[in-house]
């Protein structure tokens, strides 16, 4: 089948690796990749999956076939909304025949609609398949997906859609048909209960600090009730991610505008204090005075599996201290390249080739995104290495019991009733 894809979002790019990798013909309009190199790179497999499909002559490159194919495959940013519904009636015109437009993008809700009015005939179709995919594991989700969402009223354009994604639901128990405006808004009510159950989690981890509770023993307790579950229940320093946050602003502008309601407005803005946390302990810890203060940081990318750094807690901490004169060391293991464009020849800000040299003469340690060669350091060495032992995790990643025993001051979220910080006096400082 030949299939046009559009956009430069993960999911756009994941669509044409897999769907090139199952036998179809993929194009592109253009072959500009920049904006998304350290994405593409960062995503398991997809990288080689795309030069394999290249090298194949399954991904092609041509502004002018790329118009003519009877698949288009739209996963674009929310800014290209306009651009994209133009772009649908520049296909109708081209194409006369059957025509199937696969809608992946956040545009809104109403969006497929207005794309349908742009054609031109009952065999020209459009279905909402609401991207679903998580940076990190997107191409294994593509392949093997929980479910199939659907999003259309018509049998002929579900059995198009069926057709094309065949290789991925062989054996898919879960495919679920709805108009494309309940497809559409799939997305936004998942997102927006993922973000409750982040907030609420940091609430209840702030409460355990106040009322001298674990807070790991609670969350424990919490997932024992099966309508709870474990999912999304470890408290931190905030979320991040551009689409997620996308999604998460859209849902906000429709619950505000028809409901009046600020539920999401609410999380979104206690995220923001969230993300503040690990800056404002340091700040509290060192008495307001961090200038000249070496802070290394540990992690930078929104989560761990990607090299994405868009809203990252990250960023807010880092902003934070550089404002006031501290100097900033940070390590990550994707997201160097994406850190460098955002502080090109930014003073007082470097980047360590190594997580033991951020710490070099370091007067605190900042763990804020929980990378798995983060899990297990070696802390006599970390000690060794650092002007003050001290750690600030915004992951809840370490055993407190542990870290104090190796001689750091620790703080995390929720357990402070097992920290018991010491005063600055009181630190071993070592050289």
């Amino acid at each position: 089948m030949k299939i046009t894809v559009w956009g430069q979002e993960l999911s756009a790019w994941v669509a044409r690796a897999q769907l090139a990798s199952y036998g179809n013909t993929v194009y592109l309009a253009t072959s500009e990749t920049e904006p998304v190199a350290s994405q593409l790179r960062s995503e398991p497999g997809l990288l080689s999956a795309l030069q394999l499909a290249q090298f194949n002559e399954r991904l092609i490159v041509d502004e002018q076939l790329a118009l003519t194919a009877e698949v288009h495959w739209f996963s674009m940013s929310p800014d290209d909304a306009d651009y994209a519904l133009e772009l649908v009636k520049t296909i109708a015109q081209t194409i006369s025949g059957p025509l199937l437009i696969v809608n992946q993008s956040n545009f809104g809700v109403g969006m497929c609609d207005l794309m349908q009015a742009q054609l031109g005939s009952e065999l020209q179709q459009v279905v909402y398949l609401p991207d679903l995919l998580q940076a990190g594991q997107a191409m294994q989700q593509f392949v093997t997906p929980e479910a199939l969402l659907i999003g259309t009223d018509s049998s002929t354009a579900k059995a198009s859609l069926l057709a094309l994604l065949r290789p991925f639901h062989l054996g898919q128990r879960t495919i679920q048909q709805m108009t494309c405006r309940e497809a559409e808004f799939v997305k936004y009510a998942i997102t927006g209960l993922l973000a409750l159950r982040l907030g609420y989690i940091n609430e209840m981890a702030g409460l355990c600090d106040q009322l001298n509770l674990d807070m790991d023993a609670i969350r424990r307790g919490m997932s024992t009730d099966k309508r709870i579950g474990t999912h999304y229940l470890q408290p931190g320093c905030g979320f991040g991610g551009l689409q997620f946050t996308q999604y998460l602003q859209g849902l906000a502008e429709l619950l505000t505008g028809r409901r009046g309601s600020v539920l999401i407005d609410t999380v979104l803005a206690q995220n923001e204090v969230n993300k503040e946390w690990p800056f404002r302990t340091l700040w509290q810890h060192y008495n307001c005075e961090l200038e000249n203060r070496r802070i290394a940081i540990w992690g930078a990318a929104f989560k761990a599996g990607v090299a994405d750094i868009d809203n990252a807690p990250a960023l807010r901490v880092i902003d934070a201290l550089l404002a006031q004169g501290a100097e900033v060391c940070v390590h990550d293991p994707e997201a160097m390249q994406a850190l460098a464009e955002r502080y090109p020849k930014t003073q007082k800000f470097s980047l360590a080739t190594s997580a033991y040299d951020a710490c070099k003469q370091a007067n605190a340690l900042l763990l804020l995104t929980d990378w798995p060669e983060y899990g297990s350091p070696d802390f006599p060495r970390l000690k060794r290495s650092m002007q003050q032992a001290l750690i600030i995790d915004g992951r809840n990643l370490y055993d407190p019991h542990r870290v104090q025993q190796e001689g750091f001051v620790y703080y995390t979220r929720g357990r402070n009733c097992l920290s018991h910080p010491a005063s600055l006096s009181e630190q071993t400082e070592t050289a």
